[in-house]
């Protein structure tokens, strides 16, 4: 795990220069602590910082083929690079190093970019190719690791994180107010688009080269829903699964220094440590974020209960909302973009809390609820898409039922009664977001003149439409894992998982989004995945005999955090007066009278704490990357809070 950096000059006799390199490479410290690498050719240069994991005596990065004519720069971790080794080797490659970065070069010359489609892992990388006067640079599958990027007249500079290319004076930093109303729709940013104008992610699954001053980007993978293997009974597919999770756990837990596990308590992270303890060769770690509160579940009870079943030395933390408030613009700053995920806070806490035990790699279960359908949402979907079907013309009836038990006091009945008349690409735009989520509703009322035409221009819920769209002919809840899949998952809880452990200098591993997993899953018939009220029903047969059945019947909670109540508390005056003051950015872009209802509501226990928590961050955001007048180095809780503040 690490981070890279670069820049290309288009004109080749313009040189980049080292001391924006250095700027480039320092501000992503965090991602490597253990060492900092330079290759400078005329107008290109690659940067990258280390956190030793892999081959830690002569792993250093940039690194070269045999002749020096081709260079990388590599963040990540590619689990079977023995064997393209061995490969490598027999074809006569000669290796200067034990380290999996070396593979890519190599492969690189055997395959050319097809070189991507052969690695099993997590990987971002750049890659210099000297002869062909080319730059490949080439994201995972699933988007575990970010890479950013700018093409300007001048150059393309690329990076592992926003910040090291705002370290270019030549970037502007400017606001792109439709990634703006996509995250007003999503509570997060989907796709190509960030929240500062030209600068873009490289999609999962593609790779993008430079050449001859062209720029081009190609898909070298996509989640496929192949044909279900329908003769396969559930506890066969049980049993694959268990050998392959099995493998896979096994590869991810390849290290040079110690490896824990990061547990929520709930059923994928256990069925993770129940891997990993078969294949552990020395103490096992775990470690767990848990609060007192009865506002959120307590997830230290289940998790101690699955430390103790396999075996491993546990440790827990807990934060208080002091802690919380104050961490908030380190928050921001390592996020780099307005995303609403306060469980992320919760996270890097535990990954600070296994950094100081000597923990520097940690296993998580992210992604078994996209893999295998584990959202309660999908179950409620796919009963009310039945119920329609079999309703006909007799719609109105049904609505009136949902209405009936919305006044009885079930809270979701306004929800379900708006979607009996639309389609599925009509109301399902992510986990988050539908038509009917607060912000959605009222952006009308929300927007200033600047998002309501930005709002006009073009639909909210365009890139979730664009995807159902591309799997229409897919079953249902295939259709809800492939939104997810490709928007939720690599633009909000990924970005949540790297960078919150990347801010304590920890690496994060994810077994079940091995693609190998994924494809897998994609492959099994629905009913195995989810039948009637029975959620990631394969993964659960494979954990029935080992992991507690307390933890594999309980409630999904994951990481929750106490923030409702904290806002509404301890955080209600800091609230107030970041989001009101005179220079914020609702003051320029939203309407004041709405924006306190979104306020007062929350802080009368009427909901909107998800609104609430989005509107605070997206001022902190705007003021460290868009309003503070210097360059931001590294985060400053007490001076950002003082000048949000003090502009009231």
């Amino acid at each position: 795990m690490c981070g890279i950096c670069g820049k290309m000059n288009f004109d080749r006799s313009e040189p980049v220069s080292p001391d924006l390199l250095r700027r480039m490479t320092r501000v992503i410290e965090h991602r490597g602590p253990d060492g900092e690498g330079h290759y400078l050719e005329g107008s290109v240069a690659l940067g990258h910082r280390r956190l030793s994991i892999i081959d830690l005596r002569t792993g250093a990065q940039p690194m070269s083929n045999e002749d020096g004519s081709i260079w990388v720069v590599f963040n990540g971790e590619i689990y079977n690079f023995e064997a393209l080794r061995r490969e490598l080797v027999e074809c006569g490659h000669q290796f200067k190093s034990s380290s999996d970065t070396e593979v890519i070069v190599h492969l690189y010359e055997e395959l050319g970019d097809d070189c991507v489609s052969r690695f099993q892992g997590m990987f971002a990388f750049a890659l210099w190719d000297q002869r062909r006067q080319r730059l490949l640079l080439a994201r995972d599958r699933v988007g575990i690791k970010p890479l950013y990027y700018v093409v300007t007249r001048a150059a393309i500079i690329f990076a592992s994180e926003i910040k090291s290319i705002l370290a270019d004076p030549s970037i502007q930093r400017r606001v792109d107010l439709g990634a703006i109303n996509h995250f007003f729709t999503y509570y997060y940013i989907p796709g190509e688009a960030t929240a500062l104008r030209d600068i873009r992610k490289l999609l999962p699954g593609h790779y993008l080269t430079v050449e001859g001053g062209r720029v081009s980007t190609q898909r070298y993978w996509d989640l496929k829903f192949a044909a279900a293997r329908t003769s396969a009974t559930l506890d066969e597919s049980a049993e694959a699964l268990r050998d392959l999770l099995s493998e896979t756990v096994k590869s991810h837990m390849i290290s040079d220094v110690p490896v824990g596990v990061l547990l929520s308590g709930g059923v994928d992270s256990t069925g993770m440590l129940h891997f990993a303890a078969q294949h552990a060769k020395g103490p096992l770690h775990s470690f767990t974020m848990g609060f007192s509160e009865s506002s959120v579940p307590d997830e230290r009870p289940y998790a101690r209960l699955a430390a103790q079943r396999f075996g491993s030395a546990h440790q827990e933390t807990t934060i208080s909302a002091d802690t919380f408030r104050d961490f908030l613009p380190s928050y921001v700053w390592h996020m780099e973009e307005p995303v609403c995920e306060p469980p992320a806070v919760a996270l890097h806490f535990v990954a600070r809390l296994a950094r100081d035990n000597g923990v520097k790699v940690l296993l998580s279960g992210e992604g078994g609820d996209e893999a295998f359908a584990g959202y309660p949402e999908y179950r409620n979907l796919l009963a009310l898409e039945a119920i329609k079907a079999g309703a006909g013309p007799l719609k109105g009836l049904l609505s009136a039922g949902f209405g009936a038990l919305e006044w009885a006091g079930w809270r979701r009945g306004a929800h379900y009664r708006a979607l009996v008349r639309q389609r599925l690409s009509d109301y399902y735009f992510s986990r988050t977001a539908t038509p009917e989520t607060p912000f959605n509703r009222l952006k009308g009322e929300l927007y200033g003149p600047a998002l309501q035409e930005e709002n006009a221009r073009s639909a909210a819920d365009a890139p979730t439409r664009r995807l159902l769209e591309s799997v229409a002919d897919q079953s249902i809840l295939n259709q809800l894992l492939y939104v997810d899949s490709k928007s939720w998952l690599p633009d909000d809880l990924l970005v949540k998982a790297d960078k919150m452990t990347m801010a304590a200098s920890v690496e994060l591993r994810v077994p079940l989004l091995d693609h190998h997993v994924l494809e897998f899953a994609a492959s099994l018939p629905t009913c195995h995945k989810a039948l009637g009220w029975s959620m990631k029903r394969v993964l659960k047969r494979v954990l029935e005999p080992t992991v507690p059945a307390e933890i594999l019947n309980r409630k999904k909670a994951g990481f929750p955090v106490p923030y409702d109540r904290w806002m509404r508390n301890e955080l209600r005056d800091y609230i107030h007066d970041t989001v009101l003051s005179a220079k914020s950015f609702s003051s320029q872009y939203l309407c004041k009278d709405t924006v306190m209802r979104f306020i007062d509501a929350q802080a009368q226990s009427q909901g909107c704490s998800k609104e609430v928590f989005s509107l605070l961050v997206l001022e902190l955001w705007h003021w460290q990357f868009i309003a503070s007048p210097t360059e931001s180095i590294a985060p400053d809780p007490v001076s950002t809070l003082a000048a949000v503040a003090g502009s009231a």
